[in-house]
């Protein structure tokens, strides 16, 4: 039998370029398409993958991890009056990430709060509805490390000066703070009926999620701003038909960290309820708005901020909060999916 040395070529060719392309994608890209070929990847983690070229990819990461020429990108506290750090965890009288853990809020605060729509109920969702707020462009840009390379950077309170020097942060800097802050919440207890585990690389922000929900038939969704509007200030947004509810009474939230790369803090939470919502700005913003309703706020602190905001008890009725663009919530798919 002779051999035909054009095809041969021909598939050798198709071949290298398939490898080379292959080389090319993050690790971190490739697990996701492994483990979860059938789940579309959200704006807030595609943002945070680096698919130009390895070289880039390693010139970013050497960045990201301190080269000795410069500190890490760390987001900074404070937008406008809106800032997703403290309104997802740590604001006074209100944790998003541990549901009331922190001191009261005062009177004024209380009274700027309840300007906007920072919690809200499942009624307030409605066609016509009227919410304002903000959505924000992410300014927390800190990208994904493969997790051979997260795993080899210590992760811990005791061994906050080897992070220290492997960032080339100076202990007493803002940005050390905020890398000590950032690791007390990640292991800090949760609250009753909640998981809780920090994801330090995308691969184990699958893993955990996946592991949660029981199966790796899953969405995993964010909030969008799809058409930005005139201005960045609050906005009067109504709530367009199509309201989607999501499926399953069991959600995996994974909230952005402070971090010189992407860490999550992730938590699997019972008796949740997650939609999305279609939103128009009163300039013409437009909104992809993936919701949270908490169904049993039993557990929380009574302190918490919502039940001052709706005026509610816990345990009574449930409450509702948008995700931040860059938080992704994560669902089983429905069976007709």
């Amino acid at each position: 039998m002779g051999f035909h040395l054009p095809l041969i070529f021909a598939i050798l060719s198709l071949a290298a370029v398939a490898l080379a392309n292959h080389a090319a994608q993050p690790a971190p890209q490739l697990y996701w398409k492994s483990v979860l070929p059938n789940t579309q990847m959200p704006r807030a983690i595609s943002e945070l993958l680096h698919t130009d070229s390895t070289n880039e990819e390693k010139s970013t990461y050497m960045n990201a991890v301190g080269n000795g020429k410069g500190k890490p990108e760390i987001f900074p506290l404070g937008i406008k009056g809106y800032n997703q750090k403290q309104y997802g965890g740590g604001i006074k009288g209100y944790n998003q990430k541990r549901y009331g853990k922190g001191s009261p809020s005062s009177d004024n605060q209380l009274l700027h709060y309840k300007d906007f729509a920072l919690f809200f109920f499942e009624k307030d969702m409605r066609p016509g509805a009227t919410m304002k707020f903000q959505f924000p462009r992410n300014s927390n840009t800190a990208t994904f490390l493969p997790r051979e390379s997260a795993q080899s950077i210590p992760f811990t309170s005791n061994k906050l000066p080897e992070i220290f020097n492997h960032f080339s942060v100076k202990p007493t800097s803002v940005e050390a703070k905020t890398i000590k802050q950032t690791i007390e919440e990640c292991k800090a207890p949760g609250i009753k009926a909640e998981e809780k585990y920090c994801a330090t690389s995308l691969e184990s922000m699958v893993d955990f999620s996946t592991s949660k929900l029981g199966t790796r038939n899953v969405e995993a969704i964010s909030t969008e701003v799809l058409e930005r509007g005139a201005t960045m200030s609050m906005h009067n947004y109504t709530t367009m038909p199509g309201l989607k509810k999501l499926a399953g009474d069991k959600v995996v939230v994974c909230h952005k960290e402070n971090y010189p790369y992407a860490v999550f803090f992730c938590h699997a939470i019972k008796q949740t309820a997650a939609y999305v919502l279609s939103l128009k700005g009163d300039d013409g913003e437009k909104v992809k708005a993936v919701t949270i309703c908490h169904l049993d706020t039993s557990e929380w602190n009574p302190e918490h901020l919502s039940f001052k905001i709706l005026n509610v008890k816990p345990g009574t009725v449930a409450i509702c909060h948008f995700i931040s663009t860059d938080g992704i919530v994560w669902v089983p798919k429905h069976k007709s999916a």
